[in-house]
């Protein structure tokens, strides 16, 4: 596709401002996962999760000053998104003090993968941006895409692929832990498709 000029630049910066807010609030919804998380495996994963939104937030912090944006900026989408990340962490907060661990650590996996879809979401679109429109901001936000991208899809299909199977063991059902998504080392949405197709046979592989 053509790269193009036409973009709306404070729409831009809104994206930017709510990717920026949407990783502080994964700092959070993180660190209150670790807490509820039972499954050894699952907490190691969560916490080098964390570390890497800490180093995603401030390849943002750069992104902001490399394009003088001012990083405390507000805007009404921007504090819907701080009000979402708030509530995702009383969420988990609350199933830990109210619920018993295996209820607790899912609502956390759920939560998680919440905050990973609109944080995937928010990277999908930078990408596009950067490939797509014709500005001196253009090799800024390709340079911070390529830096979290991978990082990114690991996060969210690898915590959908922890949360499926530990519904299902909640179920009563055989469950895959770690799930397929992470035995395969999926990055890409047809990876993680197919890593879900092969949890029957990692199943009977286990008898």
């Amino acid at each position: 596709m053509a790269r193009t000029s036409k973009f709306d630049s404070a729409q831009v910066q809104e994206l930017l401002l709510q990717a920026l807010e949407t990783e502080r609030g994964g700092i959070q919804v993180y660190t209150a996962a670790i807490t509820a998380a039972q499954n050894d495996d699952l907490k190691k994963e969560w916490g080098e999760y964390l570390e890497e939104t800490r180093t995603h937030e401030e390849v943002l912090t750069r992104v902001f000053g490399e394009l003088g944006l001012d990083t405390e900026a507000r805007s009404p989408g921007r504090e819907v998104v701080a009000q979402l990340g708030q509530a995702l962490v009383r969420a988990i907060e609350f199933a830990v003090k109210n619920a018993d661990p295996d209820a607790a650590e899912l609502v956390a996996a759920e939560c998680v993968v919440l905050a990973e879809t609109k944080d995937h979401q928010n990277w999908e679109l930078i990408g596009h941006v950067a490939e797509h429109a014709k500005s001196d901001a253009s090799k800024v936000l390709k340079a911070a895409f390529n830096a979290v991208e991978n990082d990114e899809d690991h996060h969210l299909y690898h915590t959908k692929g922890w949360c499926r199977e530990l519904w299902l063991k909640s179920l009563g059902f055989p469950a895959v832990l770690p799930p397929p998504e992470e035995v395969k080392q999926v990055e890409t949405a047809i990876g993680a498709s197919r890593a879900e197709q092969s949890r029957e046979q990692m199943l009977r592989g286990r008898h």
